[in-house]
């Protein structure tokens, strides 16, 4: 007798299942990774809370996690997680809403005199946190981010004239709160 190879069934050199989600949630965290920090400041942007901040980002990656075979092979998955992240964070808006307590007066800002990045920024994001959530949102992905109008448009789902009248207004309105003296630094 000689010894014959019988060949493999095709079905079993498949990778397996275990294998197959690996690879998968390798590919989810190389996303995580490249793009974490980019979606964490994103929401920081938009809340002013590093903690919250952290929550959005890991909501918007649990539910990107959840359909991840999905998006990674129809969509582009950083437009996807900006689309997930402001969804998240205009739901928080709308549940947030009824919660915040109005203040008759505003509290105290740095004058004029205030030197140095830190206080510009912490004043730009209290300025920002004032403005409604999704001119923040057009603010946000159109000059923090620096997207294109277009861009913006297709993440938020408004049309483009939409877009440019929201970050025209919302940026005359920063304008008023931050004062000349602000934008001359």
């Amino acid at each position: 007798m000689t010894d014959t190879v019988t060949p493999v069934p095709a079905l079993w050199t498949r990778p397996s299942r275990r294998t197959r989600q690996q690879a998968r949630d390798d590919e989810f965290t190389a996303f995580v990774e490249a793009s974490g920090t980019r979606l964490r400041r994103s929401a920081y942007l938009m809340c002013r809370d590093w903690h919250l901040a952290q929550d959005l980002t890991q909501h918007t990656l649990a539910k990107m996690y959840a359909v991840w075979d999905r998006v990674r092979t129809t969509a582009s998955p950083e437009a996807y997680s900006r689309r997930v992240l402001m969804n998240v964070v205009f739901d928080l808006q709308r549940r947030r809403s009824g919660s915040e307590i109005v203040l008759a007066d505003l509290p105290d800002r740095p004058g004029p005199d205030a030197t140095g990045a830190p206080e510009l920024r912490v004043t730009l994001v209290d300025a920002l946190a004032r403005l409604e959530v999704r001119d923040r949102a057009v603010l946000v992905l159109r000059h923090a981010e620096d997207h294109s109008v277009e861009t913006v448009a297709t993440i938020l789902g408004l049309s483009v004239s939409a877009v440019k009248m929201r970050n025209a207004r919302a940026l005359d309105r920063l304008r008023m709160m931050l004062g000349e003296d602000f934008l001359d630094r």
